[in-house]
Protein backbone atom coordinates (compact mmCIF):
# COMPACT_ATOMS: atom_id res chain seq x y z
CA UNK A 1 0.00 0.00 0.00
CA UNK A 2 1.15 3.19 0.05
CA UNK A 3 3.36 5.49 2.39
CA UNK A 4 5.12 1.83 2.91
CA UNK A 5 2.23 0.44 4.39
CA UNK A 6 1.54 -3.74 4.02
CA UNK A 7 -2.05 -5.28 4.90
CA UNK A 8 -3.00 -9.21 4.61
CA UNK A 9 -6.64 -9.58 4.14
CA UNK A 10 -7.92 -13.12 5.74
CA UNK A 11 -11.37 -13.74 5.03
CA UNK A 12 -13.30 -15.05 8.06
CA UNK A 13 -14.33 -18.92 8.81
CA UNK A 14 -17.93 -20.15 6.82
CA UNK A 15 -19.14 -19.85 10.71
CA UNK A 16 -18.56 -16.22 10.53
CA UNK A 17 -16.04 -16.61 13.46
CA UNK A 18 -12.52 -14.48 13.02
CA UNK A 19 -9.73 -16.64 11.68
CA UNK A 20 -7.41 -15.80 13.84
CA UNK A 21 -9.02 -16.90 17.85
CA UNK A 22 -8.47 -14.85 20.50
CA UNK A 23 -5.24 -16.37 22.43
CA UNK A 24 -3.35 -17.23 19.45
CA UNK A 25 0.56 -16.66 18.91
CA UNK A 26 1.18 -14.92 15.80
CA UNK A 27 4.56 -13.65 14.46
CA UNK A 28 5.31 -11.00 11.81
CA UNK A 29 8.01 -12.75 9.24
CA UNK A 30 9.96 -10.17 7.13
CA UNK A 31 12.12 -10.70 4.27
CA UNK A 32 15.08 -8.48 4.76
CA UNK A 33 16.97 -6.86 2.32
CA UNK A 34 19.91 -9.71 2.29
CA UNK A 35 17.08 -12.26 1.94
CA UNK A 36 17.64 -13.12 5.21
CA UNK A 37 14.07 -14.51 7.26
CA UNK A 38 12.92 -12.02 10.90
CA UNK A 39 10.38 -13.31 12.93
CA UNK A 40 9.25 -10.12 14.72
CA UNK A 41 6.53 -8.61 17.04
CA UNK A 42 4.44 -6.42 15.10
CA UNK A 43 5.37 -3.41 17.00
CA UNK A 44 1.28 -2.66 17.56
CA UNK A 45 0.78 -5.71 19.45
CA UNK A 46 -1.51 -5.18 22.01
CA UNK A 47 -0.61 -8.24 24.47
CA UNK A 48 2.48 -10.30 24.38
CA UNK A 49 3.38 -12.84 26.96
CA UNK A 50 6.46 -14.82 28.00
CA UNK A 51 6.67 -18.56 29.25
CA UNK A 52 8.34 -19.51 31.97
CA UNK A 53 11.11 -21.44 30.36
CA UNK A 54 11.69 -19.05 27.65
CA UNK A 55 13.67 -16.01 27.45
CA UNK A 56 12.03 -13.75 24.64
CA UNK A 57 8.40 -12.80 24.34
CA UNK A 58 5.49 -14.25 22.53
CA UNK A 59 3.11 -12.23 20.54
CA UNK A 60 -0.61 -13.09 21.95
CA UNK A 61 -3.79 -12.30 19.98
CA UNK A 62 -5.76 -10.36 22.06
CA UNK A 63 -9.47 -10.42 21.04
CA UNK A 64 -11.76 -11.45 23.84
CA UNK A 65 -15.39 -12.31 22.38
CA UNK A 66 -16.27 -9.43 25.38
CA UNK A 67 -14.06 -6.73 26.39
CA UNK A 68 -14.17 -4.65 29.38
CA UNK A 69 -16.97 -1.88 29.08
CA UNK A 70 -16.08 1.22 30.89
CA UNK A 71 -18.77 1.94 33.59
CA UNK A 72 -17.37 5.55 35.33
CA UNK A 73 -17.02 8.98 33.86
CA UNK A 74 -13.32 10.26 33.94
CA UNK A 75 -12.92 12.58 36.53
CA UNK A 76 -13.36 16.54 35.62
CA UNK A 77 -10.43 18.18 35.18
CA UNK A 78 -7.87 18.53 38.54
CA UNK A 79 -7.47 22.55 39.75
CA UNK A 80 -4.09 21.06 40.98
CA UNK A 81 -2.58 17.19 41.73
CA UNK A 82 -1.67 15.81 44.49
CA UNK A 83 0.01 12.79 42.62
CA UNK A 84 0.67 8.93 44.54
CA UNK A 85 3.63 8.35 41.84
CA UNK A 86 2.99 3.50 41.26
CA UNK A 87 4.32 0.65 40.34
CA UNK A 88 2.03 -1.89 39.98
CA UNK A 89 3.89 -4.87 40.30
CA UNK A 90 5.86 -3.86 43.62
CA UNK A 91 2.75 -2.47 44.96
CA UNK A 92 2.25 -5.76 47.50
CA UNK A 93 4.05 -6.93 50.66
CA UNK A 94 4.20 -10.01 49.43
CA UNK A 95 8.05 -10.58 47.79
CA UNK A 96 6.21 -11.16 44.35
CA UNK A 97 5.31 -9.34 41.20
CA UNK A 98 1.78 -8.01 42.28
CA UNK A 99 -1.29 -7.70 39.98
CA UNK A 100 -3.66 -5.42 38.70
CA UNK A 101 -6.13 -6.90 40.70
CA UNK A 102 -4.19 -6.42 43.97
CA UNK A 103 -3.70 -2.59 42.97
CA UNK A 104 -7.66 -1.94 42.18
CA UNK A 105 -8.66 -3.75 45.31
CA UNK A 106 -6.17 -3.29 47.92
CA UNK A 107 -3.91 -0.18 46.56
CA UNK A 108 -6.48 2.54 45.32
CA UNK A 109 -8.38 3.31 48.27
CA UNK A 110 -5.67 3.31 50.48
CA UNK A 111 -4.76 6.15 47.81
CA UNK A 112 -7.91 7.54 47.96
CA UNK A 113 -8.15 7.43 52.19
CA UNK A 114 -4.51 9.45 51.58
CA UNK A 115 -6.39 12.01 50.15
CA UNK A 116 -4.45 12.29 46.78
CA UNK A 117 -6.25 12.93 43.45
CA UNK A 118 -3.94 11.28 41.11
CA UNK A 119 -2.33 8.21 40.63
CA UNK A 120 0.94 8.05 37.96
CA UNK A 121 1.65 4.66 36.80
CA UNK A 122 5.10 3.65 35.78
CA UNK A 123 6.11 0.43 33.79
CA UNK A 124 2.46 -0.20 32.02
CA UNK A 125 4.11 0.03 28.87
CA UNK A 126 5.69 -4.12 28.13
CA UNK A 127 9.43 -4.39 29.06
CA UNK A 128 11.28 -7.34 28.45
CA UNK A 129 13.43 -6.82 31.77
CA UNK A 130 11.67 -6.14 35.29
CA UNK A 131 14.40 -4.18 36.52
CA UNK A 132 14.49 -1.69 34.38
CA UNK A 133 11.87 0.03 36.28
CA UNK A 134 9.78 0.02 32.50
CA UNK A 135 11.93 2.52 31.40
CA UNK A 136 13.13 -0.02 28.56
CA UNK A 137 10.54 -0.69 26.64
CA UNK A 138 10.18 -3.26 23.92
CA UNK A 139 6.42 -3.58 23.35
CA UNK A 140 4.50 -0.14 23.26
CA UNK A 141 1.15 -1.10 22.37
CA UNK A 142 0.65 -3.67 24.86
CA UNK A 143 0.06 -3.39 28.47
CA UNK A 144 2.81 -5.16 30.99
CA UNK A 145 1.26 -8.95 31.47
CA UNK A 146 3.28 -9.81 34.44
CA UNK A 147 1.02 -8.29 36.46
CA UNK A 148 -2.40 -9.17 34.68
CA UNK A 149 -4.81 -8.99 31.50
CA UNK A 150 -5.49 -5.65 29.15
CA UNK A 151 -8.90 -5.86 30.74
CA UNK A 152 -7.95 -6.05 34.38
CA UNK A 153 -5.86 -2.85 33.70
CA UNK A 154 -9.15 -1.28 32.37
CA UNK A 155 -10.55 -2.42 35.49
CA UNK A 156 -8.06 -0.79 37.43
CA UNK A 157 -8.63 2.67 35.83
CA UNK A 158 -12.53 2.34 35.28
CA UNK A 159 -12.62 1.85 39.54
CA UNK A 160 -10.26 4.48 40.05
CA UNK A 161 -12.16 7.00 37.99
CA UNK A 162 -15.29 5.48 40.28
CA UNK A 163 -13.22 6.87 42.90
CA UNK A 164 -12.66 10.30 40.98
CA UNK A 165 -8.78 9.67 41.14
CA UNK A 166 -7.06 10.63 37.79
CA UNK A 167 -4.95 8.25 36.27
CA UNK A 168 -1.85 9.19 34.35
CA UNK A 169 0.51 6.91 32.30
CA UNK A 170 4.37 7.28 32.70
CA UNK A 171 4.91 7.09 28.69
CA UNK A 172 8.46 6.63 27.54
CA UNK A 173 8.56 7.89 23.86
CA UNK A 174 12.19 9.32 24.82
CA UNK A 175 14.23 6.04 23.83
CA UNK A 176 13.21 2.12 23.16
CA UNK A 177 14.63 -1.24 24.45
CA UNK A 178 17.45 -2.41 22.20
CA UNK A 179 15.58 -5.89 22.00
CA UNK A 180 15.38 -7.16 18.38
CA UNK A 181 13.33 -10.58 18.86
CA UNK A 182 10.76 -9.02 20.54
CA UNK A 183 11.18 -5.29 20.54
CA UNK A 184 11.47 -2.93 17.76
CA UNK A 185 15.16 -2.50 17.32
CA UNK A 186 16.39 -3.85 13.38
CA UNK A 187 12.81 -4.21 12.99
CA UNK A 188 13.81 -4.69 9.36
CA UNK A 189 17.10 -6.28 9.64
CA UNK A 190 18.48 -2.50 9.37
CA UNK A 191 19.73 -0.69 12.43
CA UNK A 192 17.61 2.55 11.32
CA UNK A 193 13.38 1.73 10.53
CA UNK A 194 12.25 3.63 13.90
CA UNK A 195 15.96 5.17 14.82
CA UNK A 196 18.05 6.96 13.87
CA UNK A 197 21.12 4.82 12.39
CA UNK A 198 24.72 5.24 13.42
CA UNK A 199 25.65 7.14 16.72
CA UNK A 200 22.75 9.33 17.02
CA UNK A 201 20.55 6.37 17.49
CA UNK A 202 22.52 5.24 20.55
CA UNK A 203 21.93 6.37 23.99
CA UNK A 204 25.20 5.85 24.90
CA UNK A 205 24.30 5.94 28.88
CA UNK A 206 20.75 3.93 28.49
CA UNK A 207 22.20 1.49 26.13
CA UNK A 208 18.85 2.15 24.14
CA UNK A 209 18.08 3.37 20.29
CA UNK A 210 16.87 6.79 20.29
CA UNK A 211 13.56 7.48 17.42
CA UNK A 212 14.14 9.51 13.94
CA UNK A 213 11.43 12.01 14.95
CA UNK A 214 11.86 13.42 11.73
CA UNK A 215 10.41 10.35 10.15
CA UNK A 216 6.68 10.65 8.96
CA UNK A 217 5.82 6.85 9.99
CA UNK A 218 7.39 7.56 13.29
CA UNK A 219 5.64 9.94 14.41
CA UNK A 220 2.38 8.05 13.19
CA UNK A 221 3.17 5.81 15.54
CA UNK A 222 3.71 7.36 18.57
CA UNK A 223 1.23 9.68 17.72
CA UNK A 224 -1.14 6.61 17.33
CA UNK A 225 0.74 5.30 20.32
CA UNK A 226 -0.56 8.68 22.92
CA UNK A 227 -4.04 7.67 21.20
CA UNK A 228 -4.53 4.04 21.96
CA UNK A 229 -3.65 4.76 25.66
CA UNK A 230 -5.75 7.36 25.87
CA UNK A 231 -9.03 6.33 23.93
CA UNK A 232 -8.56 2.79 24.72
CA UNK A 233 -7.35 2.34 28.55
CA UNK A 234 -9.33 5.70 29.11
CA UNK A 235 -6.11 7.12 30.78
CA UNK A 236 -6.29 10.87 31.31
CA UNK A 237 -2.75 12.21 30.74
CA UNK A 238 0.44 11.12 30.47
CA UNK A 239 4.32 11.79 32.25
CA UNK A 240 6.64 12.26 29.31
CA UNK A 241 9.88 10.38 30.25
CA UNK A 242 13.62 11.83 29.49
CA UNK A 243 12.31 14.87 28.08
CA UNK A 244 16.11 16.49 28.59
CA UNK A 245 17.29 13.45 26.93
CA UNK A 246 14.87 14.16 23.74
CA UNK A 247 15.14 18.38 23.56
CA UNK A 248 19.25 18.42 23.20
CA UNK A 249 21.84 16.61 20.68
CA UNK A 250 23.75 16.28 24.01
CA UNK A 251 20.67 14.19 26.14
CA UNK A 252 21.72 16.37 29.08
CA UNK A 253 24.79 14.13 29.12
CA UNK A 254 27.76 15.50 31.36
CA UNK A 255 25.96 19.02 30.78
CA UNK A 256 24.88 21.75 33.19
CA UNK A 257 22.23 24.14 33.28
CA UNK A 258 22.68 27.40 34.81
CA UNK A 259 19.39 28.76 33.49
CA UNK A 260 21.85 30.76 30.35
CA UNK A 261 19.48 31.19 27.45
CA UNK A 262 22.31 29.97 24.86
CA UNK A 263 21.68 26.52 26.72
CA UNK A 264 18.06 26.31 25.10
CA UNK A 265 18.49 27.85 22.17
CA UNK A 266 21.40 26.70 19.66
CA UNK A 267 22.18 24.03 16.99
CA UNK A 268 22.44 21.37 20.45
CA UNK A 269 18.76 21.75 20.51
CA UNK A 270 17.13 18.63 18.82
CA UNK A 271 14.39 20.67 16.75
CA UNK A 272 13.24 17.31 15.66
CA UNK A 273 11.93 16.14 19.04
CA UNK A 274 10.89 19.36 20.43
CA UNK A 275 8.72 19.50 16.90
CA UNK A 276 7.11 16.23 18.27
CA UNK A 277 6.45 17.10 21.79
CA UNK A 278 4.78 20.21 20.39
CA UNK A 279 2.63 18.15 17.64
CA UNK A 280 1.85 15.40 20.79
CA UNK A 281 0.72 18.23 23.02
CA UNK A 282 -1.13 19.74 20.18
CA UNK A 283 -2.76 16.21 19.70
CA UNK A 284 -3.82 15.44 23.22
CA UNK A 285 -5.29 18.94 23.67
CA UNK A 286 -7.36 19.02 20.03
CA UNK A 287 -8.97 15.23 20.40
CA UNK A 288 -8.97 15.32 24.63
CA UNK A 289 -8.44 18.42 26.11
CA UNK A 290 -9.32 17.37 29.86
CA UNK A 291 -5.83 15.43 29.42
CA UNK A 292 -3.33 16.62 31.78
CA UNK A 293 0.76 16.38 29.99
CA UNK A 294 3.83 16.53 32.29
CA UNK A 295 7.64 17.07 31.70
CA UNK A 296 10.34 15.59 33.29
CA UNK A 297 12.35 17.85 32.72
CA UNK A 298 16.04 18.60 34.34
CA UNK A 299 16.97 21.59 31.94
CA UNK A 300 14.63 24.15 32.91
CA UNK A 301 13.60 24.79 28.72
CA UNK A 302 11.82 28.16 28.86
CA UNK A 303 8.33 27.86 27.86
CA UNK A 304 8.15 23.93 27.82
CA UNK A 305 4.72 24.52 29.39
CA UNK A 306 3.28 27.49 27.89
CA UNK A 307 0.86 26.40 24.94
CA UNK A 308 2.10 25.46 21.85
CA UNK A 309 0.19 28.82 19.82
CA UNK A 310 2.52 30.69 21.85
CA UNK A 311 5.25 29.00 20.73
CA UNK A 312 5.58 26.73 23.63
CA UNK A 313 6.07 23.33 24.38
CA UNK A 314 2.43 22.86 25.03
CA UNK A 315 2.82 20.78 28.54
CA UNK A 316 0.20 21.40 31.60
CA UNK A 317 3.58 20.61 34.34
CA UNK A 318 6.81 20.17 34.56
CA UNK A 319 8.56 18.30 37.56
CA UNK A 320 10.59 20.26 39.61
CA UNK A 321 13.61 18.00 39.78
CA UNK A 322 15.67 20.81 41.63
CA UNK A 323 13.75 20.11 45.11
CA UNK A 324 14.60 17.11 46.14
CA UNK A 325 18.64 17.16 44.92
CA UNK A 326 17.96 20.26 47.32
CA UNK A 327 17.16 18.32 50.71
CA UNK A 328 19.76 15.75 49.54
CA UNK A 329 22.42 17.97 49.83
CA UNK A 330 21.14 19.71 53.03
CA UNK A 331 20.69 15.89 54.65
CA UNK A 332 23.96 14.79 53.79
CA UNK A 333 26.41 17.91 53.90
CA UNK A 334 25.39 20.58 56.77
CA UNK A 335 24.70 19.88 60.21
CA UNK A 336 21.17 20.96 61.14
CA UNK A 337 22.53 24.51 62.75
CA UNK A 338 24.08 25.10 59.33
CA UNK A 339 20.94 24.72 57.03
CA UNK A 340 20.21 28.12 55.06
CA UNK A 341 16.79 29.19 55.40
CA UNK A 342 17.40 31.43 52.02
CA UNK A 343 18.85 28.86 50.19
CA UNK A 344 15.84 26.41 50.60
CA UNK A 345 12.91 29.22 50.13
CA UNK A 346 14.97 29.61 46.57
CA UNK A 347 15.11 26.54 45.20
CA UNK A 348 11.48 26.05 46.48
CA UNK A 349 10.60 29.16 45.01
CA UNK A 350 12.68 29.42 41.30
CA UNK A 351 10.51 29.00 38.95
CA UNK A 352 9.65 30.14 35.47
CA UNK A 353 6.56 32.88 35.89
CA UNK A 354 3.09 31.14 34.80
CA UNK A 355 4.20 27.77 34.32
CA UNK A 356 3.52 25.38 36.07
CA UNK A 357 5.86 23.24 38.83
CA UNK A 358 5.25 19.62 40.15
CA UNK A 359 6.99 20.31 43.74
CA UNK A 360 8.42 16.90 45.28
CA UNK A 361 10.46 16.10 48.04
CA UNK A 362 11.54 12.73 46.51
CA UNK A 363 10.14 10.18 43.89
CA UNK A 364 11.29 6.52 42.63
CA UNK A 365 14.64 7.83 41.74
CA UNK A 366 15.35 8.57 45.31
CA UNK A 367 14.14 5.30 46.50
CA UNK A 368 16.32 2.98 44.03
CA UNK A 369 19.18 1.02 45.16
CA UNK A 370 22.50 2.97 45.47
CA UNK A 371 20.57 5.92 46.76
CA UNK A 372 18.49 6.57 49.69
CA UNK A 373 14.78 7.70 50.19
CA UNK A 374 14.37 10.74 52.62
CA UNK A 375 13.24 8.36 56.15
CA UNK A 376 16.84 6.79 55.36
CA UNK A 377 18.99 9.26 55.18
CA UNK A 378 17.52 10.57 57.78
CA UNK A 379 17.46 7.68 60.46
CA UNK A 380 19.67 5.22 58.55
CA UNK A 381 20.39 1.72 60.67
CA UNK A 382 17.82 2.51 63.52
CA UNK A 383 14.73 2.35 61.41
CA UNK A 384 15.42 -1.24 62.25
CA UNK A 385 15.59 -1.18 65.90
CA UNK A 386 13.58 1.78 67.56
CA UNK A 387 11.00 2.37 65.40
CA UNK A 388 8.70 0.44 67.85
CA UNK A 389 6.42 2.70 70.26
CA UNK A 390 7.94 0.41 72.98
CA UNK A 391 11.44 1.21 72.69
CA UNK A 392 12.77 4.69 73.95
CA UNK A 393 12.49 7.80 71.13
CA UNK A 394 16.23 8.25 70.31
CA UNK A 395 17.51 11.45 69.55
CA UNK A 396 18.07 9.83 66.14
CA UNK A 397 14.61 8.83 65.59
CA UNK A 398 13.01 11.85 66.73
CA UNK A 399 15.19 14.03 64.26
CA UNK A 400 14.10 11.95 60.99
CA UNK A 401 10.37 11.99 62.04
CA UNK A 402 10.42 15.49 62.62
CA UNK A 403 12.19 16.72 59.76
CA UNK A 404 10.33 14.32 57.47
CA UNK A 405 7.05 15.58 58.29
CA UNK A 406 8.39 19.67 58.18
CA UNK A 407 10.29 18.77 54.84
CA UNK A 408 7.06 17.23 53.23
CA UNK A 409 5.01 20.37 54.23
CA UNK A 410 6.96 23.00 53.07
CA UNK A 411 7.33 21.57 49.91
CA UNK A 412 4.01 20.50 49.43
CA UNK A 413 3.11 24.50 50.52
CA UNK A 414 5.67 26.76 48.50
CA UNK A 415 7.14 24.24 45.66
CA UNK A 416 4.89 24.65 43.01
CA UNK A 417 1.32 23.80 41.38
CA UNK A 418 0.68 20.39 42.43
CA UNK A 419 2.52 17.62 44.65
CA UNK A 420 4.06 14.19 44.12
CA UNK A 421 4.60 11.11 46.44
CA UNK A 422 6.26 7.79 45.61
CA UNK A 423 4.30 5.09 47.30
CA UNK A 424 5.78 4.17 50.55
CA UNK A 425 7.68 6.93 51.14
CA UNK A 426 4.45 8.94 52.81
CA UNK A 427 4.99 6.62 55.65
CA UNK A 428 9.55 6.66 55.17
CA UNK A 429 9.34 3.29 53.84
CA UNK A 430 12.36 1.58 54.94
CA UNK A 431 14.92 0.58 52.76
CA UNK A 432 15.77 0.64 49.25
CA UNK A 433 14.38 -0.63 46.19
CA UNK A 434 15.67 -3.10 43.96
CA UNK A 435 14.45 -5.41 41.33
CA UNK A 436 15.40 -8.85 41.30
CA UNK A 437 18.38 -9.59 39.20
CA UNK A 438 21.27 -11.58 38.88
CA UNK A 439 23.51 -9.25 41.28
CA UNK A 440 20.86 -10.08 44.00
CA UNK A 441 20.23 -14.07 43.01
CA UNK A 442 16.50 -12.69 41.57
CA UNK A 443 15.16 -11.98 45.18
CA UNK A 444 12.08 -9.62 45.66
CA UNK A 445 13.04 -8.41 49.10
CA UNK A 446 13.40 -4.91 48.35
CA UNK A 447 10.64 -5.28 44.96
CA UNK A 448 7.77 -4.72 47.22
CA UNK A 449 5.86 -1.87 49.73
CA UNK A 450 5.52 -3.04 53.05
CA UNK A 451 2.19 -1.11 53.37
CA UNK A 452 1.29 -2.82 56.38
CA UNK A 453 3.70 -1.23 58.21
CA UNK A 454 1.04 1.83 58.88
CA UNK A 455 -1.26 -0.72 59.79
CA UNK A 456 0.49 -1.90 63.08
CA UNK A 457 -0.25 0.68 66.26
CA UNK A 458 3.17 -0.38 67.72
CA UNK A 459 4.78 1.35 64.64
CA UNK A 460 6.10 4.90 64.27
CA UNK A 461 5.36 4.48 61.05
CA UNK A 462 1.65 5.18 61.25
CA UNK A 463 2.08 8.95 62.86
CA UNK A 464 3.87 9.97 59.13
CA UNK A 465 1.15 8.19 57.29
CA UNK A 466 -1.16 10.45 59.30
CA UNK A 467 0.61 13.55 59.07
CA UNK A 468 0.69 13.29 54.85
CA UNK A 469 -3.26 12.22 54.95
CA UNK A 470 -4.08 15.46 57.04
CA UNK A 471 -1.52 17.18 54.68
CA UNK A 472 -3.26 16.22 51.62
CA UNK A 473 -7.21 17.53 53.31
CA UNK A 474 -6.55 19.94 53.97
CA UNK A 475 -4.93 21.11 50.83
CA UNK A 476 -8.21 19.72 49.57
CA UNK A 477 -10.21 21.87 51.71
CA UNK A 478 -8.29 25.15 51.09
CA UNK A 479 -6.52 24.96 47.47
CA UNK A 480 -3.50 26.07 47.94
CA UNK A 481 -1.73 24.38 45.16
CA UNK A 482 -4.21 25.72 42.84
CA UNK A 483 -3.17 29.41 44.41
CA UNK A 484 -0.86 31.87 43.63
CA UNK A 485 2.57 31.62 44.58
CA UNK A 486 3.36 32.00 48.54
CA UNK A 487 4.84 35.81 49.98
CA UNK A 488 7.45 34.37 51.87
CA UNK A 489 7.59 37.29 54.94
CA UNK A 490 10.52 35.77 56.46
CA UNK A 491 13.63 32.92 56.04
CA UNK A 492 15.67 34.17 59.51
CA UNK A 493 19.14 32.59 59.12
CA UNK A 494 20.19 32.98 62.69
CA UNK A 495 16.93 31.52 63.98
CA UNK A 496 16.51 29.13 61.49
CA UNK A 497 12.50 30.31 60.83
CA UNK A 498 10.42 30.36 57.54
CA UNK A 499 7.37 31.84 57.10
CA UNK A 500 5.14 32.55 54.24
CA UNK A 501 1.57 33.35 53.84
CA UNK A 502 -0.71 31.14 50.77
CA UNK A 503 -4.38 30.60 50.26
CA UNK A 504 -5.07 32.92 53.20
CA UNK A 505 -3.48 30.48 55.64
CA UNK A 506 -0.01 31.33 57.58
CA UNK A 507 2.87 28.80 57.35
CA UNK A 508 5.27 28.99 59.94
CA UNK A 509 8.32 26.35 60.18
CA UNK A 510 11.38 26.41 62.73
CA UNK A 511 14.17 24.26 61.35
CA UNK A 512 16.16 25.14 64.92
CA UNK A 513 17.24 22.05 66.35
CA UNK A 514 16.87 22.92 69.91
CA UNK A 515 15.77 26.68 70.35
CA UNK A 516 12.16 27.41 70.43
CA UNK A 517 10.42 30.37 70.57
CA UNK A 518 8.06 32.13 73.07
CA UNK A 519 5.72 35.23 71.54
CA UNK A 520 7.77 35.00 68.03
CA UNK A 521 6.46 37.97 65.74
CA UNK A 522 4.99 36.56 62.59
CA UNK A 523 4.22 39.06 59.72
CA UNK A 524 0.85 38.71 58.05
CA UNK A 525 -1.40 40.46 55.16
CA UNK A 526 -4.89 39.80 56.64
CA UNK A 527 -5.67 40.48 60.25
CA UNK A 528 -8.20 38.83 62.07
CA UNK A 529 -8.34 35.71 64.73
CA UNK A 530 -5.95 32.88 63.99
CA UNK A 531 -6.19 29.31 64.99
CA UNK A 532 -4.37 26.27 64.74
CA UNK A 533 -4.95 24.00 61.86
CA UNK A 534 -2.42 21.75 61.60
CA UNK A 535 0.50 21.07 63.69
CA UNK A 536 3.32 19.11 63.29
CA UNK A 537 4.33 18.34 66.87
CA UNK A 538 0.95 16.79 67.70
CA UNK A 539 0.36 13.44 69.69
CA UNK A 540 -0.94 11.73 66.36
CA UNK A 541 1.86 12.78 64.42
CA UNK A 542 4.42 11.71 67.00
CA UNK A 543 4.98 14.93 67.90
CA UNK A 544 6.11 16.52 71.54
CA UNK A 545 2.74 18.05 72.23
CA UNK A 546 3.58 21.39 72.78
CA UNK A 547 0.91 23.82 71.35
CA UNK A 548 -2.25 23.98 73.22
CA UNK A 549 -4.57 23.79 70.23
CA UNK A 550 -7.21 25.84 72.24
CA UNK A 551 -5.19 29.04 71.77
CA UNK A 552 -6.42 31.66 69.73
CA UNK A 553 -3.76 34.03 67.96
CA UNK A 554 -4.78 37.86 67.15
CA UNK A 555 -3.60 40.19 64.90
CA UNK A 556 -2.17 43.57 66.05
CA UNK A 557 -1.79 46.54 62.98
CA UNK A 558 1.92 46.50 64.43
CA UNK A 559 3.65 45.89 60.56
CA UNK A 560 6.52 43.31 60.81
CA UNK A 561 8.85 42.45 57.62
CA UNK A 562 6.85 44.74 55.15
CA UNK A 563 3.46 43.02 56.11
CA UNK A 564 0.88 45.41 57.89
CA UNK A 565 0.10 43.35 60.34
CA UNK A 566 1.99 41.00 62.72
CA UNK A 567 0.56 38.20 65.70
CA UNK A 568 2.49 36.42 68.04
CA UNK A 569 3.10 33.20 67.83
CA UNK A 570 5.08 30.31 70.43
CA UNK A 571 6.71 27.89 67.73
CA UNK A 572 8.64 24.97 69.28
CA UNK A 573 12.18 23.62 68.12
CA UNK A 574 11.87 21.40 64.54
CA UNK A 575 7.75 22.15 64.10
CA UNK A 576 5.77 23.43 61.66
CA UNK A 577 2.09 25.10 62.24
CA UNK A 578 -0.31 26.16 59.71
CA UNK A 579 -2.86 29.02 61.03
CA UNK A 580 -6.17 29.71 59.32
CA UNK A 581 -7.98 33.08 59.76
CA UNK A 582 -11.52 32.47 61.51
CA UNK A 583 -12.59 35.64 60.80
CA UNK A 584 -12.60 34.18 57.28
CA UNK A 585 -15.71 32.07 56.20
CA UNK A 586 -14.34 28.74 54.44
Amino acid sequence: MEYGKWELFIPPGQDGYPPVPHGSKLKVVIRAQNGELLYRISPWARYVVRDEDKVNYDWVHWSPPQSYIHKHPSPKRLKSLRIYESHVGIASPEGKVASYKNFTYNVLPRIKDLGYNCVQLMAIMEHAYYASFGYQVTSFFAASSRYGTPDDLKEMIDIAHSMGITVLLDVVHSHASKNSEDGLNKFDGTDSCFFHSGHRGNHQLWDSRLFDYANWEVLRFLLSNLRMWIEDYRFDGFRFDGVTSMLYHHHGIGTGFSGDYNEYFGLHVDEDALCYLMLANHMIKFLHPECITIAEDVSGMPALCRPVAEGGGGFDYRLAMAIPDKWIQIIKELKDEDWNMGNIVHTLTNRRYEEKYIAYAESHDQALVGDKTLAFRLMDAEMYTNMSVLSPLTPVIDRGIQLHKMIRLITHALGGESYLNFMGNEFGHPEWLDFPRRGNNESYHYARRQFNLTEDHLLRYRFLNAFDRDMNKWEEKFGWLASPPAYVSEKHESNKVIAFERAGLIFIFNFHPYQSYVDYRVGIETPGKYEILLDSDAAEYGGHQRLDHSTEYFSEEYPHNYRPNSLMVYIPSRVAIVLQNMDIPK
